[in-house]
């Protein structure tokens, strides 16, 4: 298959993860909680290692001028700052309305959108992945699909809250979640008109990586005490670095 195939399946394959919310139905909330607990930090070690292991050394190899890769994870590490910024303050001076006779409070919309901007991302970093290597796109799909089932669990459980009935909450989180294809296409067409920039996006993207890694998920792992827990959550951490260390041996 071409890489374009390749990943458009990936893409596809992560937007059914969207639909995870489906499972979480029948469970009640402290099952729920422990496995956010593992998942989250699951999801940590595999971005920090697809992040360190695949998508820099991959872009400095590539391109010849370093300075542009560090300038390049800056920019996704910077830019997610700026998104989330933005993000929470429209969040903070949102006021409720009505939407179809449902009382919806403006973080649903928020969710949405910001959900919609970081699956357009997560598309055009496979998209880019796989324009590198099949392996590296393979790894970067598996670091993404390990850091959507938590998130979105907890973007199921935030439309919930913000009114959405249980089905228009899986509808427009899948709908959403196909945004990752627009993302994916956008890859191959940068590909096509400007070769050069692949590596740089997969360096945008591990800065990405890191930041949602460092200040998204990790702050979370400190909200859990106990030596017990501790132990089970470095385990896990450890487990997505170890996973993304092996796929090393596939490329």
């Amino acid at each position: 298959m071409t890489p374009f195939i390749y990943a458009l399946v990936a893409v596809l394959f992560v937007s059914i993860v969207s639909l995870v919310g489906v499972f979480t139905l029948s469970m009640n909330v402290e099952r729920i909680r422990s496995a956010l607990f593992l998942l989250v930090s699951l999801a940590a070690g595999a971005l920090f290692g697809d992040a360190f292991l695949h998508l820099i050394p991959e872009a400095f190899e590539e391109v010849a001028n370093p300075t542009a890769v560090s300038l390049s994870v800056l920019a996704g590490l910077i830019g997610f700052l700026i998104l989330e910024k933005v993000l929470r303050w429209k969040h903070n001076h949102g006021e409720e309305f009505s939407d179809d006779h449902e009382q919806i409070h403006p973080v649903g919309h928020l969710v949405l959108v910001s959900d919609g901007i970081h699956n357009f991302i997560d598309g055009l970093t496979i998209g880019a992945a796989f324009l590198v290597s099949p392996e590296i796109g393979i790894a970067t799909t598996i670091a993404i699909i390990l850091h959507e089932i938590p998130q979105e669990i907890g973007d199921f459980a935030l439309l919930l809250h913000a009114g959405y009935s249980r089905a228009k909450a899986l509808f427009f989180n899948f709908a959403s979640a196909l945004v990752a294809v627009l993302g994916t296409v956008a890859a191959f067409f940068i590909a096509e008109h400007l070769e050069g920039m692949i590596p740089l996006i997969a360096a945008f993207a591990a800065g990405n990586f890191i930041y949602i890694a460092g200040s998204d998920l990790v702050p979370e792992l400190h909200k859990t005490t106990g030596k017990g827990k501790t132990f089970l959550q470095l385990a896990a951490l450890f487990t997505g670095l170890l996973v993304m260390y092996a796929l090393l041996f596939l490329e």
